[in-house]
């Protein structure tokens, strides 16, 4: 093999392997409220949320859906508008300093 057909292999394995790294599975469970949520497929957690499933524009391989969720209380999101309504700041609602709480 020559020098150059390694090179493209090595590429090739380091973008394709942390997309296969990027998934989780979440197994099913009920909410406090009693409703039940069914087990799914997941990004990775990674403090950021333009690169999650159901973030505008983005699509999930496993659905087909497109996303559609602009994240507007995010700090990492670019359509970032501040607190909500409770004061807080994330999609998960952690406190960046707000006044959110986790």
């Amino acid at each position: 093999m020559s020098k150059y057909t390694l090179l493209l292999i090595a590429l090739l394995l380091a973008f394709s392997i942390p997309e296969a790294l990027a998934d989780q599975n979440v197994s099913g469970y009920y909410r406090s409220n009693g409703t039940y949520v069914q087990p799914y497929v997941r990004s990775s957690p990674d403090n950021t949320v333009t690169n999650n499933y159901s973030y505008q524009g983005n699509t999930n391989p496993y659905t087909g859906q497109t996303g559609t969720n602009p994240y507007t209380h995010d700090l990492t999101s670019p359509n970032y508008t501040g607190p909500n309504s409770q004061g807080q700041v994330g999609h998960s609602g952690y406190n960046n300093g707000y006044g959110g709480s986790q």
